[in-house]
């Protein structure tokens, strides 16, 4: 039999046809496909794609009822408000607008200020996410599609504590949380709280100079069999809050945070720079940091890389998208080279930032955590620290789950404290005895940095498969004194179909031609500064402004990549940028720069 058409297909159905699915009735179904359609309309363009319809928004619909309730009702006062809209408008409900009109009113929102705009990508982004994370759309293109079983990455309760491939003497030191007995007193040397680039590290260090260690994780040790899911999957296998970490301010910014063994050193692209000279100065201008310099940390910098096998990435690996920026980058007379990398096996199956499949990149999960269990640590899986123990005025231990049944305490003459510039703030400032101790300065959770990034797509006259290659691997290096850091970076298909902005015909033109597009992307050095408090559930509330300067360093980055991209002969580009999002040729580039 043919394979069922993307996205779910079902375009002509009748409301009494409509999928059924929680929370959504008959109405409102018909009133999202409606919408669905009106964003990805059928295309012959390239690979050629069908119309979404109503199989994609029952899928949606189906992932939200999944989530907490409170996100599905959000959702779905989402579509009223543009049903309310479209009635006011035109007098007519969203399933009665001709494509023509429902494209019109979404392209006329599309082109409103920021919170409008905002708005319209939360009702639609889901749709899009819903439409390409299809088997079917995968094979259009060659390229793999991933999928894990229903049901395992939801389950994690049910798994080893500690993956397979560890050694037998390390997997003995490795025990969940839940299986310690309730109330039981667990003493050590250190307790470190964080599996990350910080924990891992510290707790190794510590346990092979012969202290007793105890390291805990609130999350789960996943191994490489557990990274064959779509990126949607491996999102809420290995992300905090299923990726939806936000910064709420003069934007709206997700934050890429991990849960797991491994933090978010297992879902990030396994760069590795070495910090700028010019920072060391600036920090023993200011700071009076003066034993902190390039030469005093070189042997340090030179262990670590040697652990980790950072090395440039493999030339064979890098894909079309990085030749071109080669190509345009020697057409400006930019520096260019590839990327320093901690993945010394890698085969480029661009699935970086979704947990290696084949152990290749070395995040702390296959190197610093398998090193200090080695060396004697024991580490606690599933162990969500709650508050630290102080007596006399001094940290001597923290309680693990006393929230939940089976709570346990571990006491220590030591305690670090490794979650993260998001986390650590929140455990600290959700426990009144710490807030006391540690916030008298006003500072803890203030100060937060996070470098805001953009990126831009190129769609290409030939093939590029940017997805069988490494997703970070190249860079131009021009820019680096004016904090512009400028790194490849792909998507797979369905995180490439929600970061695009583009609805309508232009939209499916684009995503029709997957295999010709490429990425490349850059990240400020940021003069503004956030803050960070604890939200409901322990969730982290961020609050964070772009400043002024940093904008200009956005749409300046944007604007180099966009002209290396054209030097490199490449044809149309996707900006993102509000009233430039599609670049043609020399005229739309000189409005891009000129801001007009």
């Amino acid at each position: 039999s043919s394979p069922a058409p993307p996205g779910g297909g079902g375009s002509s159905a009748s409301a009494a046809e409509a999928p059924t699915a929680p929370g959504f009735s008959a109405a409102e179904l018909q009133a999202l496909a409606a919408v669905a359609r009106a964003v990805m309309p059928a295309t012959e363009y390239g690979r050629g794609l069908p119309a979404a319809g109503l199989g994609t928004a029952a899928r949606v619909a189906r992932w939200l009822a999944e989530l907490p309730p409170w996100m599905g009702a959000g959702y779905r006062r989402l579509l009223q408000g543009l049903s309310v809209l479209a009635w006011l408008r035109l007098h007519r409900s969203l399933p009665e607008l001709s494509e023509n009109q429902l494209q019109h009113l979404c392209g006329e929102l599309n082109q409103k200020d920021f919170a409008v705009r905002g708005l319209l990508r939360l009702l639609v982004t889901p749709l899009k996410l819903a439409y390409f994370d299809d088997p079917e759309v995968y094979r259009r293109f060659g390229a793999p599609y991933r999928s894990t079983p229903p049901g395992d990455p939801g389950a994690p309760v049910a798994r080893p504590a500690s993956p397979p491939e560890l050694p037998r003497a390390a997997r003995e030191r490795t025990q969940h949380a839940r299986e310690v007995p309730a109330g039981e007193v667990l003493e050590c040397d250190t307790v470190v709280i964080g599996s990350g680039a910080g924990g891992a590290v510290a707790a190794y260090e510590l346990a092979a100079a012969g202290h007793a260690v105890i390291l805990l994780e609130e999350g789960e040790f996943f191994s490489r069999s557990d990274f064959g899911g779509t990126a949607f999957q491996q999102q809420r296998l290995l992300y905090r809050e299923g990726g939806q970490t936000i910064a709420l301010g003069n934007s709206l910014i997700l934050l890429p945070v991990g849960r797991a063994v491994g933090g978010t050193t297992l879902i990030n692209s396994g760069t590795c720079y070495r910090m700028p000279s010019r920072v060391f100065a600036q920090w023993q201008e200011q700071h009076g940091l003066h034993e902190l310099t390039p030469d005093s940390l070189d042997e340090h910098y030179e262990r670590i890389e040697q652990t980790l096998g950072v090395s440039p990435a493999a030339s064979h690996l890098l894909g079309g998208g990085a030749n071109a920026i080669a190509r345009g980058c020697t057409s400006l007379g930019y520096r260019h080279a590839p990327l320093r990398r901690n993945a010394p096996e890698c085969d480029g199956q661009g699935v970086c930032c979704f947990g290696c499949p084949t152990d290749a990149k070395r995040s702390t999960n296959v190197s610093f955590v398998p090193m200090a269990l080695q060396a004697g640590t024991s580490l606690l899986t599933g162990a969500r620290a709650d508050r630290l123990i102080i007596e006399d005025g001094r940290v001597v231990g923290v309680t693990v789950n006393s929230r939940q049944r089976g709570g346990f305490t571990v006491r220590a003459r030591a305690v670090i404290v490794a979650c993260g510039a998001l986390m650590t703030p929140v455990f600290l400032l959700g426990d009144p005895a710490a807030r006391r101790a540690l916030g008298r300065s006003g500072t803890l959770g203030e100060n937060l940095t996070i470098h805001p990034a953009a990126h831009v797509v190129a769609l290409h006259r030939e093939p590029v498969r940017s997805f069988a290659s490494i997703p970070q691997g190249y860079a131009i290096e021009e820019f680096h004194r004016e904090g512009l850091l400028m790194e490849g970076v792909f998507l797979p298909l369905d995180l490439m179909a929600a970061s695009l902005t583009l609805i309508g015909p232009e939209y499916m033109r684009a995503m029709a031609a997957y295999d010709r597009l490429s990425c490349f992307g850059f990240v400020v050095e940021d003069t503004g500064r956030g803050s960070v408090r604890p939200g409901p559930g322990g969730r982290p509330l961020i609050r964070y402004d772009v400043h002024d300067n940093d904008l200009a360093r956005l749409r300046r980055g944007i604007d180099i990549i966009s002209r290396v991209y054209q030097a490199a002969g490449v044809e149309t580009i996707y900006t993102g940028v509000h009233g430039h999002q599609v670049v043609r040729g020399p005229a739309d580039l000189s409005r891009l720069h000129a801001g007009q």
